[in-house]
């Protein structure tokens, strides 16, 4: 496989082939984001992404997903996208879903049939990140979306039948805006109604706009326990028909691994209780915390 670059993809598709049909973010200004620092963006010619599948057909009977790279894929113009799913169901015809990182206006370029269309060559999943569900840490955040244009994002996705996997931020709204945030968050979330919910806490990577922020004292990020805060917060506030709600990423310092709303009860009493103790000996040392 001929990667170019770092290559991300998200903790769900840890065991699926990951296929760079993009290199870096069309878009590449989020201030949290240092992923695709020093990548030009661009879309790989067909005839590229088309040797990677040819290589890995040689082991398709162990491939069970696939995951299209990089930042936002679903980029790609529909033309394309769809040649390239095509050659991966001839190929690869054992794979039992296609995974992909978007956008919301991506995502809002696409109609409902182009949607349906990708879902039945195989597009199984799209990741979407949300962060918050603030307008103004949005906008501060340089998320390139509105709260509206995220939520219309959302739902069309699941009105195409593919699974909707939604990313938050604890920490990103900083001290000032840690309870609006985490309020409008779950708010936001529960006019989505997306499968599945990953939490994860902000890591501040050097270079970054908002390590600047940090550093110059413009944003306070919340201590541990006001991210557990948050994290409380926004699970009160959400409201799901089913939905799988992590945060046991790496960055976070309280997994959890529930189904909402059949779990939400037990979760906010093991949140409260974190809460209440306040032991750091609870939570994961900052040392194991990672991207």
């Amino acid at each position: 496989m001929k990667y170019e670059g770092m290559i991300f993809r998200p903790p769900s598709e840890a065991d699926s082939l990951i296929l760079q049909v993009t290199v870096g973010c069309s878009y590449n200004r989020c201030s949290f984001c240092g992923a695709y620092q020093g990548k030009s963006f661009r879309i790989k010619r067909f005839e590229e992404i088309q040797e990677d599948i040819d290589e890995a057909s040689s082991y398709r009977s162990r491939i069970q997903r696939v995951f299209l790279a990089d930042g936002n894929a679903l980029t790609v113009p529909q033309k394309e996208l769809l040649r390239i799913l095509e050659y991966l169901k001839l190929k690869l015809n054992r794979t039992e879903r296609v995974g992909i990182y978007a956008n919301a206006r991506d995502i809002l370029q696409k109609d409902l049939e182009e949607l349906k269309a990708l879902k039945n060559l195989g597009l199984g999943i799209l990741y979407l990140g949300l962060e918050s569900g603030n307008a103004e840490v949005l906008r501060k955040i340089k998320k390139n979306a509105t709260v509206d244009q995220l939520i219309r994002a959302g739902r069309r996705v699941k009105a195409s039948g593919i699974l909707l996997s939604v990313t938050v931020m604890l920490g990103v709204g900083g001290v000032e805006k840690s309870r609006a945030h985490a309020e409008d968050t779950g708010k936001v979330l529960s006019e989505m109604d997306p499968d599945y919910v990953g939490a994860l806490s902000l890591m501040v990577i050097p270079g970054t706009p908002i390590e600047k922020e940090i550093r110059t004292g413009q944003l306070i990020l919340p201590t541990p326990f006001g991210m557990i805060q948050e994290l409380e917060t926004m699970i009160e506030h959400s409201h799901f028909t089913r939905c799988f709600f992590a945060s046991n990423h790496a960055s976070n310092y309280l997994p959890l691994r529930i189904w909402l709303p059949e779990e939400k009860g037990e979760a906010l009493r093991r949140i409260r209780e974190v809460l209440r103790k306040r032991d750091p000996e609870l939570l994961r040392p900052e040392y194991l915390r990672a991207l």
